[in-house]
């Protein structure tokens, strides 16, 4: 009789959004750490450029690893996913996109990059927090000042390389073809940062991606809807086999 050969299994890495922190996921990681090895990387904070990013999540976290990305933490991801895709086991792709930005959007970050850099982030970021935030939130301070606060304790020379890491980002679509691990896209029905539309792309461009609507949240679908989305990733987490209890084989 021939032993079962040991698996190892992966780990969750939760990846956070831009100028984002440990605290974007301080409902889901007690939630997912109950049944999981779940780790928070800031790679995000330490390197200039997506694909740096990349390499520097990859040497962090040896092994195989389940990513678990929000918003530029899923294009990370997905970086990730092309610089290794044999270590990736599967992706959650939250509130992301596959997409560049657009020229619009350069503008938008370069003329907020200017007002950063001359000591004006807090007004910028207090002018455009509401728009993170679904429609019936947006006006609930609390929240805001949350949000707020959590992207200036990162200090306005990381929110300004951070907003130019995402700037000088290719366009992903292309890449979704050659995705082959399990994939769960999910979205807030009134995120009005990377609107649903993106999320539905990423999700017919990867073979057999789920796709699932977080009724109630905006972009920080972390925060306004906790216990739904902490549900969904456990539901989808147990549904993967990289999470099967391994058996013996006889022989």
């Amino acid at each position: 009789m021939s032993k079962a050969v040991p698996t190892v299994a992966p780990t969750v890495v939760l990846l956070p959004g831009l100028a984002c922190d440990e605290a974007t996921w301080r409902d889901q990681v007690p939630a997912l750490a109950a049944r999981h090895a779940v780790r928070v990387s800031l790679a995000h904070h330490r390197h200039a450029g997506l694909p740096a990013m990349a390499h520097a999540v990859l040497a962090e976290h040896p092994g195989p690893l389940v990513l678990v990305g929000h918003s530029m933490g899923g294009m990370l991801a997905l970086h990730v996913h092309r610089e290794a895709p044999q270590r990736v086991a599967a992706m959650a792709l939250l509130a992301s996109s596959a997409r560049a930005d657009t020229p619009e959007l350069i503008r938008l970050r370069s003329d907020a990059i200017v007002e950063f850099a001359h000591g004006r982030a807090e007004d910028v970021l207090r002018a455009n927090a509401a728009l993170a935030f679904h429609s019936e939130h947006a006006g609930d301070a609390a929240r805001v000042d949350d949000y707020v606060r959590q992207i200036l304790r990162l200090g306005a020379a990381q929110l300004i390389a951070q907003n130019r890491a995402v700037m000088a980002r290719e366009d992903m679509r292309s890449w979704l073809a050659d995705v082959r691990c399990p994939v769960l896209v999910a979205c807030g029905d009134d995120d009005r940062l990377t609107p649903l539309e993106h999320s539905q792309e990423i999700a017919r461009g990867i073979a057999h991606a789920r796709l699932e609507v977080v009724h109630g949240a905006g972009h920080l679908m972390t925060w306004e809807q906790p216990q739904r989305v902490s549900a969904l990733l456990l539901q989808w987490l147990g549904s993967l086999a990289a999470f099967a209890p391994a058996a013996g084989r006889a022989g």
